[in-house]
């Protein structure tokens, strides 16, 4: 098989991870940038040129599409599509997943828990929105975030209100979510490949933090996930459309609620956690899944 791996940084854990997968399994691997595509859109003949060649002949393509070249990046992927190279992850889905509050929107339409979330634009009526998450400690979180970053933890209501209003400021679109306070400042990562959880690692934040990003010193070891957790984890990837997703999740009084569907999720952490080789069961279900007419939405996303 000829696959391609998009991807802004070939030296990343992640991409290396995969390409040696592709490479043992004796398939010819390309990396590409997809800021450097560029793309003949025409009816009858779809092209992408990269390095001034035309990229053809690929078998399947696997995004890494970072958050900072969604728009970019998933018109690449969407171009794919309509030349019917099967995409790991479809360009509708990773940019369903990327919206945060339309994925919280779609799990919440289909029963999956979430912590209370309350959206508003104008700051005007800050206390009531307050008190619909359940009041005091909230967490605001900017909905472009990521890795933890645009994320506070305001533990009174004085806190909440200078928080939002200072972001809004901003101009910024915001979240705000009841605090989770049992979950003691860790979450549950889920790495979901097809219909099946593969593995699963808790992380832990540092003392004093609330968030448990690895990126923001956070920790992570092995766990066993409930049956509950593991329903939950591939119910939310399929509502997203992601073959393969990292699903955060946190363990709260009633039940694991979900805080995020990432659809290019990390493979360093989880792999040397939990020892599995995540890049290889990638590359298997690629191979016992890829084909012509296996794209599902060919483009019209």
């Amino acid at each position: 098989m000829k696959i391609g791996i998009l991807s802004q940084k070939p030296d990343l854990y992640s991409t290396r991870s995969l390409v040696e997968a592709v490479s043992k399994r004796d398939h010819e691997v390309h990396v590409i940038n997809p800021l450097r595509c560029y793309m003949n859109i025409t009816s009858h003949h779809p092209a992408i040129h990269y390095k001034g060649e035309k990229l053809e002949g690929f078998d399947a393509i696997i995004p890494r599409i970072g958050a900072s070249i969604t728009f970019y990046g998933t018109s690449v992927v969407r171009q794919f599509e309509m030349m019917d190279v099967f995409c790991l992850n479809e360009s509708v889905a990773i940019s369903r997943s990327r919206d945060k509050l339309r994925s919280l929107q779609l799990l919440a339409r289909r029963g999956i828990g979430l912590p209370v979330t309350g959206f508003a634009h104008s700051t005007i009526f800050t206390d009531d929105l307050i008190q619909l998450v359940g009041g005091s400690p909230l967490v605001v979180k900017m909905i472009e975030g990521t890795q933890g970053i645009g994320v506070v933890l305001a533990e009174t209501p004085k806190a909440a209100q200078s928080v939002i209003q200072a972001l809004r400021s901003l101009k910024a679109n915001i979240l705000v979510q009841e605090f989770i306070q049992e979950s003691s400042g860790t979450d549950i990562r889920c790495l979901v490949i097809g219909n099946k959880v593969v593995a699963a690692m808790m992380r832990k934040g540092p003392a004093g933090e609330f968030r448990s990003n690895l990126h923001r010193g956070g920790r992570a070891e092995n766990v066993r996930i409930t049956p509950e957790e593991r329903s939950t984890a591939t119910r939310a990837a399929k509502i997203m459309g992601l073959r393969v997703a990292g699903v955060d999740m946190l363990r709260s009084n009633h039940g694991p609620v979900i805080m995020e569907v990432n659809s290019s999720p990390g493979l360093e952490g989880i792999e040397n956690t939990t020892g599995k080789d995540v890049a290889g069961m990638i590359i298997e279900y690629i191979e016992k899944n890829a084909g012509p007419g296996k794209t599902r939405t060919r483009g019209k996303g």
